[in-house]
């Protein structure tokens, strides 16, 4: 039984986020738990300072709960595998440490997010909440963007410099997702110029492809390119990929393929799901 934790604020993003997951995870018996968190400030500002803090919270909880209920409505009218069951957690607290204590708790597998990527410039392309998700817990997070719908996913690149070795939880993890989605991974060396690997590099690679070669259909690519984003962007097009997935353990080059504001025809931030695993 799969547990899979779903931060929800009632918004069409947050609701295509919930459609993906439910189709992602469509074979497996999953437990789904809503969430949603009102921040404190949220809880004040519009209340008069002479109500109890205790009002504040019975009122903005009731109608959390209301709108809550009309999205399990939502979810409801939806075609359901009949292993999916919902609960719904309300909390009041700051947004991280409560991601981080339901993973805990409730032994979460999984914890799917849904981002509006960048629209400028200037803008980010990872969302504050969502880019503290995944940067501070330490649980595989499924980045779901705006315009990602889910169909049948046939392949998943994996962008790495194969300067980390990859631990059995990492490996288990995208295996598990490649299994559960009859999908091929593609690994994308991206390097500025052609050279030959290190000894490391080289052990990394040899062990990654011993291991993926027991279970699941796999390849090896290069490519050369100084702007890692227009590299990804690239391959993304040449290829059948549905899901990018990234260990968040190499912070640089990890950041610059997703966090980096998006630019002119760099599109994988709006329309390519992230799943990033850690340690």
């Amino acid at each position: 039984m799969k547990n899979i934790l779903i931060p929800t604020d009632f918004s069409e993003n947050s609701w295509n986020a919930i459609t993906y997951a439910l189709s992602f995870f469509k074979k497996a018996n999953c437990n789904f738990h809503l969430l949603y968190v009102s921040p404190y400030q949220e809880l004040i500002g519009s209340e008069s300072l002479f109500k109890s803090e205790d009002h504040v919270v019975e009122k903005v909880t009731r109608s959390d709960k209301e709108q809550m209920n009309l999205l399990l409505k939502r979810i409801q009218k939806l075609s359901l595998n009949t292993k999916h069951r919902f609960f719904t957690i309300y909390k009041h607290i700051f947004f991280v440490n409560t991601i981080r204590k339901l993973v805990e708790e409730k032994n979460i597998d999984f914890i799917v997010m849904g981002t509006k990527g960048a629209s400028g410039l200037k803008e980010r392309t990872v969302g504050s909440n969502t880019g503290d998700v995944i940067t501070k817990v330490k649980c595989p997070v499924l980045v779901i963007p705006e315009k990602a719908k889910h169909n049948k996913i046939s392949e998943i690149a994996f962008p790495t410099d194969y300067n980390i070795f990859y631990k059995d939880r990492i490996l288990n993890t995208i295996t598990e997702v490649l299994n559960l989605n009859l999908a091929a991974l593609r690994v994308l060396h991206i390097s500025k110029k052609e050279q030959e690997l290190t000894d490391l590099q080289k052990n990394n690679k040899d062990f990654l492809n011993d291991y993926l070669g027991k279970s699941v259909e796999h390849s090896f690519h290069f490519l050369s390119n100084p702007d890692i984003e227009q590299a990804v962007q690239c391959f993304v097009e040449s290829r059948n990929i549905s899901m990018i997935t990234m260990v968040a353990k190499n912070l640089n080059f990890f950041q610059r393929i997703l966090f980096q504001p998006a630019i002119e025809k760099i599109s994988y931030h709006i329309s390519i799901p992230f799943l990033v695993l850690h340690e």
